[in-house]
């Protein structure tokens, strides 16, 4: 501990209300972010004689001073204390990364509601069903609704504009609302019997549709009777698959930690409306030395800000205090129960959620000891040498466009045995000659390192560079510029027909060109992390390319200004919409004339 840091008289300032402490260094960093439930008490804790956790007492001896928030509940602590340790991501604060978020199930409140797959940040226009743990069981579950149930998928700018059922409804998965075939009527009643299906209560939907098929027998609507007793069927085939069911129809999570050969996994299986959907593993950041009761707790203080919190929650492993209960209870606006089961079915769900996490355990360590291999082999034919207390970090660059259109420039990042997905970053290449690669990464390189020049980004241990001799002069140029010209630079310049193997590494001084085998770890590594440059260039590119042509493309139709702009996009939905409508569909919008609508069928076909 910084000797200038006095803990006592710190703590005598401190009060005993809720609140979150940081942990800060001699330099201003950030080493530490935690919440309490009694300020007091909590920092105490850490300025013991003896602290039972070496990590915690190697942190403590690196505090210069110790800043506190006052807040007004568990809850609100725990909100601030996850806020700045996304913010800030603290030497010593377990991190949970997940790049994606949870997908949902929508169903949108048109007349003729809509059943998608979601991502994304929710709104109160929809209705929204989930979170799933991936997309497999987004799409599995909307597959399974549109066998039974026949709802659309399309979008409203389709929807609106279609003349004629589409395939879905010639092989009996949608009921073709477009052209009002499902009465609005009946309609409502699929989707209000979907909405009890994704709810869990299936038993209800099947009683439903029982009398529904009785009394359309009865009414000598046999054809109607069939589908009602198709849906039935289908009802039941999913009870029966479902090994690991909640006869309740209720929604829990299952929560474990496990650790194994080094590695801490946590996995989390969800059951929702009775159905178990799948598993998620997740391995957490600057975990090392941390206990599994420490990465669960961390996991669910993360996790439950961002989604929403079951009415149980089974672990298996027991949390020594119930701070962790409180403050889920408190988000929910609920109690929560968050315990280690009991019943033999809830034991079933938590040893299967642990045979995963292992599963997972396993095959990152085989990941890791692959990537590990790669990366000494490509530092060593390189002549790097590696900081043993930093990991390696490797960026690349890659310029995409179309005849110098919508120039995109990439820079991904590989560090810590992977991709960095958040880390990436794209730039809309401005003021140069169109197709002008040189030109283009110079720029790209100058706005990426500007930040390192100042001090204010991380260094990177290697930069590459996807190109040859020219690219590689015009990236050393932009590094000499901002005083960077040390930072090891390498070209990747394509081989001969641009075939993958036969690429040479060209280097930044006047060193020969070097040509790796096809098989060396090295070279594939850099393949790699190339591959995954050019990939996210070109998504950016066609994002920038198609967003200026829909722009532009009813722009230079004579006659059309900003007001007729947007009442065509309003009434259609988009340029797709207009696209597929026909002349006299493109009439009915205000202030287009038949004209102007036969210019503007013209200009898109």
């Amino acid at each position: 501990m910084d000797e200038t840091f006095d803990a006592k008289a710190l703590l005598a300032t401190l009060t005993e209300l809720p609140g979150v402490y940081r942990m800060i260094d001699v330099n201003d960093a950030v080493l530490y972010v935690g919440k309490a439930k009694n300020l007091k008490k909590r920092v105490a804790s850490y300025f013991r004689e003896r602290h039972p956790s070496p990590r915690i007492a190697l942190m403590v001896s690196q505090v210069a001073r110790v800043e506190t928030t006052v807040t007004r509940s568990e809850a609100e602590a725990l909100l601030l204390e996850n806020n700045l340790i996304k913010r800030l991501t603290p030497r010593y604060n377990i991190l949970f990364r997940d790049d994606k978020s949870y997908p949902y199930i929508v169903m949108t409140r048109d007349r003729y509601p809509r059943l998608g797959f979601f991502r994304g940040h929710t709104d109160r226009n929809a209705d929204y069903f989930g979170p799933y743990p991936s997309s497999f069981a987004v799409r599995e579950s909307i597959n399974l609704l549109q066998r039974m149930f026949r709802l659309r998928t399309c979008e409203n700018s389709v929807f609106k504009n279609r003349s004629r059922p589409c395939l879905l409804f010639q092989i009996k998965r949608c009921s073709a609302p477009c052209i009002e075939v499902i009465a609005p009527e009946i309609y409502a009643q699929d989707v209000q019997r979907a909405s009890l299906f994704l709810h869990g209560r299936q038993q209800e939907v099947i009683a439903q549709l029982g009398e529904a098929m009785h009394r359309s027998a009865s009414e000598l609507a046999f054809e109607q009777a069939a589908v009602y007793r198709d849906q039935i069927q289908s009802l039941r085939k999913i009870q029966d698959k479902q090994y690991v069911d909640s006869s309740k129809g209720e929604d829990v999570d299952i929560v474990v930690v496990v650790e194994e050969d080094g590695l801490i996994c946590v996995n989390l299986a969800m059951v929702r409306g009775g159905r178990h959907l799948g598993d998620k593993t997740q391995f957490p950041s600057n975990a090392g030395g941390v206990t599994p009761n420490e990465v669960l707790s961390a996991f669910l203080n993360q996790h439950y800000l961002d989604y929403p919190v079951p009415m149980r929650i089974f672990l298996n492993r027991t949390l020594a205090d119930g701070e962790v209960n409180n403050a889920l209870a408190e988000l929910a606006g609920r109690p929560v129960s968050v315990q280690v089961p009991r019943l033999t079915r809830q034991k079933i769900w938590v040893e299967m959620a642990e045979q995963n996490a292992r599963l997972a355990i396993h095959a990152r360590r085989n990941a890791l000891s692959r990537q590990e291999s790669r990366l000494d082999a490509l530092m060593e034919c390189l002549g790097l040498e590696t900081d043993h207390g930093r990991e390696v970090r490797i960026e690349c660059f890659d310029i995409s466009h179309t005849q110098g259109e919508a120039a995109v420039a990439s820079c991904v990042v590989y560090q810590g045995n992977g991709m960095r997905n958040s880390d990436y970053r794209r730039f809309n290449i401005q003021d140069i000659r169109p197709g002008d690669d040189f030109a283009a990464i110079r720029q790209a390189v100058l706005r990426r390192y500007e930040k390192v020049s100042s001090g204010n980004s991380v260094a990177p241990t290697l930069i590459l560079i996807d190109g040859g001799k020219g690219q590689v002069n015009s990236a050393i140029s932009a590094l000499e510029e901002l005083g960077l010209a040390h930072l090891p630079l390498l070209g990747v310049a394509k081989g001969e027909a641009r075939k993958p193997g036969l690429e040479k590494l060209v280097f930044a001084d006047d060193r020969e060109p070097l040509q790796l085998t096809a098989e060396h770890p090295a070279l594939q590594l850099i393949q790699e992390i190339r591959d995954e440059a050019h990939r996210f260039a070109v998504s950016g590119h066609r994002t920038k390319r198609s967003m200026k042509r829909r722009t532009s493309s009813l722009d230079d139709i004579v006659g059309i200004g900003p007001k007729r702009r947007k009442a065509l996009i309003s009434h259609f939905g988009g340029l797709q919409g207009i696209s597929n409508a026909g002349i006299d569909q493109l009439t009915a919008v205000p202030g287009i004339s038949r004209e102007l609508a036969a210019t503007i069928y013209s200009a898109l076909h």
